[in-house]
């Protein structure tokens, strides 16, 4: 039926899917050409996390301020969340495809800005324009696949616009990879993201606009040229009439009443299902995916790890089990169900998140000492606070990177990174000495030999993470709103999830500065327990159930609170009434 979104996608869907794409290929066309919004909605989330690290190494104000480097990453999700609230406005006023076309002329601009950004300022700018498209893309590319295409496999083609998220970030950690030893690193990085971007306007100059769009704005015969060409012909005119009575009951209800803020309020089932949606919203950012996504090489190199390279090689493990854990969802959320998947994802990332506080705190708290005699190796260069120090003998690694008058730096004993090293000034000249006597140099983590839990730590968070909490609260934000509420509520839980993201991106650098890696991970991990019971208390299982029931539970809040026990069908609980 038009006008609802279909989120549950089985085995049988995909195998249609790509049996009737095979078929019409004009039907992939428009999914694919639509689909790279996700793309670089993914890519340019993956790619600041290994640009930023290179970013730090060309600009020095940016490696000694950390809300620089804060602002440079979160200034997306600022331009993003502006975004997102103008595309809903464009998509209704200008239409589906004009919206894209329009992120993607944002997005382009921003990679140029960024590419050639001769300071942090003009980069940040980038980054808005950057944002600005992400805001836009992300809720216009699905919406423009869901409207233009065949009913029969639209649950499975909007699915993927998931995977094509969790693809770009994957494909954003190999760019990085790969030009990690190219001059200008990180302006390649961010510049390349122009592509795709330049090739998605270009095929969508090449394609109609949405076929619902049309109709709602009386272009009729428009968008029965655009149906004929993605149904079969004995499905197309039945299609064409569904589509005309859904767009003429949706201007009627309009009509009756218009929506605002305190009738969203004082309607029980819509107050209950924002409570749960938008909570569900919050919690995703707030048990700090986004610090994973956008910092790990960072946490990689906190945890550590020395080399660029080398953070970036292991950050893309993350990112790869990101990609699998969108697939395995997809698998698995209409058989498991919303609830009790979101519970399974939430316990496994407390659990995680408390595995990283620990190793975090062991990292930092046993860290090689300073040796005297190693510093005197490079007497001209030797830390200024570590020289003037009443008692040296007590400093170690971990004390040497906190010295801020200058900046110092710690380089390694070349026998064992674990033996005594030197605390020495903080700058080009000093690394590529410690470089040339084969040590490792350290200026933001210090050598451990607790690193791989780390590493174990990242990868298991990721593991529970994306096929529960990374699209669970989505899929349940567009089944737990009665349908007419159904956009404005939606868009009123996508905007608390940006909020959200972009309050933990522009704070994670900060509170690990203030309080440490370890408690800050800890803190997430309280997050998540107390996301865990507001699950169990607030979040109904949507699974199976339709409009009306869900309308109906939440109406009288019998909420499923044994989610471990199969919910009863509607047509079990009125035969027990007989």
């Amino acid at each position: 039926m038009e006008g609802v979104v279909h989120t549950g996608t089985d085995a049988s869907a995909f195998k249609e899917c790509f049996s009737l794409t095979w078929k019409n290929p004009y039907v992939l066309r428009l999914a694919f050409s639509a689909g790279i919004g996700g793309l670089l909605f993914g890519y340019d989330t993956g790619v600041i996390s290994g640009a930023l690290l290179y970013i730090r190494d060309d600009f020095k104000s940016v490696d000694r301020q950390t809300v620089l480097q804060e602002s440079i990453v979160s200034m997306a999700v600022a331009g993003a969340i502006i975004g997102a609230a103008v595309g809903g406005w464009m998509n209704d006023r200008f239409g589906r495809r004009m919206a894209i076309l329009i992120a993607d002329f944002l997005f382009f601009i921003g990679a140029v800005v960024m590419a050639s950004a001769p300071n942090p300022a003009l980069l940040i700018v980038g980054r808005v324009f950057v944002g600005l498209g992400i805001g836009m893309a992300s809720m216009t590319s699905p919406l423009y696949i869901s409207e233009a295409s065949p009913a029969k496999i639209r649950g499975a083609l909007v699915s993927t616009n998931g995977f094509l998220i969790t693809g770009g970030q994957f494909l954003s950690y190999l760019i990085n990879l790969a030009f990690t030893n190219a001059p200008g690193t990180w302006r390649w990085m961010l510049g390349i993201a122009g592509l795709p971007a330049l090739l998605q306007f270009i095929l969508m100059l090449l394609l109609p606009e949405s076929p619902r769009w049309l109709f709602r704005k009386g272009r009729e015969e428009e968008a029965k040229v655009i149906l004929r060409k993605i149904y079969p012909a004995d499905d197309v005119e039945k299609e064409i009439q569904d589509l005309k009575e859904s767009v003429e009951a949706e201007i009627r209800e309009e009509g009756c009443a218009k929506i605002n803020m305190m009738k969203l309020l004082k309607t029980k089932t819509v107050r209950r299902g924002l409570i749960a949606g938008v909570g569900l919203q919050v919690f995703q950012q707030f048990v700090g995916i986004n610090t994973v996504m956008y910092y790990s090489p960072t946490i990689v190199q906190l945890a550590g790890f020395a080399s660029n390279k080398t953070a970036l090689l292991l950050s893309l493990v993350t990112a790869g089990l990101n990609a699998l854990g969108s697939i395995v969802s997809i698998y698995f959320i209409d058989r498991t169900g919303r609830k009790k998947l979101l519970l399974i994802s939430l316990f496994g990332v407390a659990i995680s998140l408390g595995l990283l506080a620990g190793v975090f705190h062991e990292t930092t708290s046993h860290t090689p000492m300073v040796s005297r005699i190693q510093t005197s190796h490079f007497s001209n260069y030797t830390c200024p606070d570590y020289s003037s120090a009443t008692n040296p003998g007590a400093w170690d690694c971990m004390k040497c990177l906190k010295a801020s008058s200058p900046d110092c730096g710690f380089c390694a004993s070349p026998t064992d990174k674990l033996l005594p090293g030197a605390c020495l000034l903080s700058n080009d000249t000093v690394k590529d000495l410690c470089h040339d006597e084969s040590r490792l140099w350290y200026t933001r983590g210090c050598p451990s030999k607790y690193g791989w839990l780390a590493l174990v730590g990242l990868a298991l968070y990721i593991i529970f993470f994306s096929p529960g909490m990374g699209t669970a609260p989505w899929i349940v934000n567009s089944e737990i709103y009665p349908l007419r509420f159904r956009g404005v509520c939606g868009g009123i839980a996508a905007t608390a999830n940006w909020i959200s993201n972009l309050i933990v991106a522009q704070s994670f650098l900060s509170l690990t500065e203030a309080i440490g890696t370890s408690w800050t991970f800890l803190i997430f991990g309280v997050i998540s327990v107390v996301g865990l019971l507001f699950v169990i208390v607030y979040v109904p299982e949507t699974k199976g159930l339709p409009i009306e029931e869900i309308e109906k539970m939440l109406e009288t809040r019998s909420l499923h609170f044994r989610f471990w026990e199969k919910s009863q069908k509607p047509q079990e609980k009125k035969s027990q009434a007989v």
